[in-house]
């Protein structure tokens, strides 16, 4: 169940919910607010200053609101001062196109780390597809952000992916230039003049009805590397359209990313456990 409140002046969200909902406490408001349950025209907004106009639809839900079966509140892996780690759910873009400038990561949690008297800002340091789920990491500062990927290729970066079929090997390596088809948008496997190095290492966790869970670690970190690299091996990640056959849910997991923050010898490491609606994809 949800409250709808129609917008009928220009307001302020938070003063307007205090106004609109009569009997609720202002705590028990910013705690709808800051847990995503509140949007506007269908969008999760939880900056208390959100601008609302005339017409607008404001609706106040027991529990957050979702597009498309994905929750508008992220979870964090970790945050400090100049990195933020989410577990992005499948099903959400990154950062926006031309045709979703709302809906996807960059701006949920833009949404969700605001407050009324400080706009938070952040830079991807990098992008998972759309139908991958897993680490997904952030800089406060675009400096943080090239930094960061100044170092990219000495980052660990492990993925699960569940593929049709079962290889031969174990465990191996695939060496195959990719290049980027911008008129297709699909990777092309193989040597060309515009193809640049991809190395993917793959190692066979287990087998089960006819499927394989590959734990899979890249040395670079091409647009659609895994993917293509797979498909191109004989073995294309399930559910993958692109590359493979379509279906439910991409079998394609951002198991764990670890980086060496500028300034300092440690390495960070974010660690997202594979969710149940990806394992399930080995019954």
């Amino acid at each position: 169940m949800s409250d709808k409140l129609h917008v009928n002046d220009a307001a302020t969200l938070l003063p307007f919910l205090n106004n609109k909902l009569q009997g609720w406490s202002r705590s028990k408001i910013k705690e709808r607010l800051q847990n995503g349950c509140v949007s506007v025209n269908g969008t999760s907004i939880t900056q208390h200053n959100h601008p609302l106009a005339a017409g607008d639809l404001v609706e106040v839900s027991a529990s957050p609101k979702s597009t498309n079966n994905v929750s508008t509140h992220l979870e964090i892996l970790y945050s400090d001062r100049d990195l933020i780690a989410i577990n992005k759910p499948a099903g959400l873009l990154s950062v926006g196109n031309a045709k979703e400038t709302q809906q996807h990561a960059l701006a949920l949690l833009r949404n969700q780390l605001s407050r009324r008297t400080q706009q938070v800002k952040l830079w991807p340091v990098h992008r998972i597809d759309r139908d991958t789920s897993g680490v997904l990491l952030f800089a406060t500062s675009r400096e943080m952000r090239e930094a960061v990927m100044a170092k990219w290729d000495t980052a660990e970066k492990i993925y699960y992916a569940i593929v049709e079929g079962c290889p031969e090997s174990a465990a191996g390596t695939i060496d195959q230039p990719l290049r980027l088809d911008d008129i297709e948008y699909r990777v092309h496997v193989g040597e060309h003049p515009d193809a640049k190095p991809a190395i993917t290492h793959y190692k066979t966790e287990r087998t089960s009805n006819g499927r394989s869970l590959l734990r899979v670690e890249l040395e670079t970190g091409r647009q659609h590397q895994i993917r293509a690299h797979l498909a191109w091996l004989g073995f294309p990640v399930v559910g993958d359209q692109r590359y493979g056959t379509a279906g439910n849910r991409m079998g394609l997991h951002a198991l764990r990313l670890s980086v060496t923050k500028p300034g300092s010898r440690t390495p960070l490491t974010f660690e997202a456990p594979a969710p149940l609606d990806f394992m399930a994809l080995m019954r």
